[in-house]
């Protein structure tokens, strides 16, 4: 089984499904000859041709207002947003037309659009090009969210996505984009959305976590080891729908639960994550739960990695829920 990175793995899952099926069409700003800005689509122009690899101009709202049409029409787009932090000019095609053709409709019309985007920082990239907007679109009623953290995964969940008649947001972590590397079936496979995958089992905390942060939670559940902690760590994959069956049953079985995300902390997707496991679960925890979070400020250029939850942040966090 060949060992790829994620963006290896993103391009074999759309190399894969445009050949299965010829209304897969990719778009977006330099994603034709230049292959994309970080490659991800290098090498598709060349087998699939200008009428199914599409250079655009850069605006962000003409590609997905495109993309929304070709869908209705037939096609099933999988437009590309250079950078989430671009996505903001699409906003209102996303949240106001995207999301809705199907309840609009009454469940007459699908809308298969699958938005791909690279999100976080870790690349000095700047309040421009570092943030984490999954929370925006978590919040919108009829759209998919999904969230990687590994090249497996990303594959999988992104055929999986491509197969849905629902539209899906598809959040890359550019951080580990190239850092991440793991065995990935050269064949066709999926992996389910809305489920959740417990990466590391543990029995005093769970901590949650998705994206590039599950690697940061894996790094503190090692630490914790040697101290003498033993921690669950449970990858979300899909933010929209989550999987919440997997997460009651680990918090219920450590009592316990620190959440990690990169975005800023007021209002983030953790906040939910708290309250759904506190509505169902709160005769089982044994202490408060914690967040572990970017900051309530615009992404910094210099000072990123103060930014950034880390490892040690993540263990200080399961050492107060176990001091509790």
């Amino acid at each position: 089984m060949p060992v790829m990175n994620i963006i290896e793995a993103v391009r074999s899952a759309l190399q894969t499904q445009m050949r299965a099926d010829s209304r897969v069409v990719v778009l977006g700003e330099d994603i034709g000859k230049f292959g994309g800005v970080f490659r991800a689509t290098s090498g598709l122009y060349d087998e699939f041709g200008a009428d199914r690899v599409i250079d655009t101009p850069l605006a962000e709202a003409g590609i997905i207002g495109t993309a929304i049409g070709m869908a209705l029409y037939g096609l099933r787009p999988v437009p590309e947003i250079q950078f989430g932090d671009f996505i903001f000019p699409a906003f209102d095609q996303i949240v106001n037309e995207l999301a809705k053709f199907r309840y609009r409709s009454g469940g007459q019309y699908t809308c298969p659009v699958v938005i791909r985007t690279p999100v976080g920082g870790g690349i000095r990239g700047g309040h421009y090009h570092s943030q984490s907007p999954e929370a925006l679109f978590i919040h919108t009623p009829g759209l998919k969210v999904v969230a990687p953290s590994n090249p497996y995964d990303a594959k999988g969940l992104l055929l999986a996505s491509m197969r849905q008649n629902d539209p899906v947001l598809f959040m890359e972590p550019k951080r580990i984009y190239r850092a991440s590397r793991g065995e990935v079936p050269e064949g066709d496979y999926t992996v389910e959305l809305g489920a959740a995958n417990v990466t590391r089992a543990g029995t005093q905390c769970t901590v949650l976590a998705w994206s590039g942060m599950v690697s940061i939670a894996d790094d503190a559940a090692t630490k914790a080891e040697a101290a003498g902690i033993s921690v669950e760590v449970v990858d979300l994959r899909t933010l929209m729908p989550f999987d919440i069956e997997s997460i009651l049953a680990s918090v219920k079985k450590t009592g316990r639960c620190v959440i990690v995300h990169e975005a800023p902390r007021t209002c983030g997707f953790g906040a939910e994550l708290i309250a759904s496991i506190q509505e169902r679960a709160i005769e089982y925890l044994e202490a408060p739960i914690l967040r572990v979070t970017g900051l309530d400020t615009p992404f910094p250029y210099s000072l990123e990695h103060e930014y950034m939850p880390n490892a040690d942040r993540v263990l200080d966090a399961i050492r107060k829920t176990l001091e509790w």
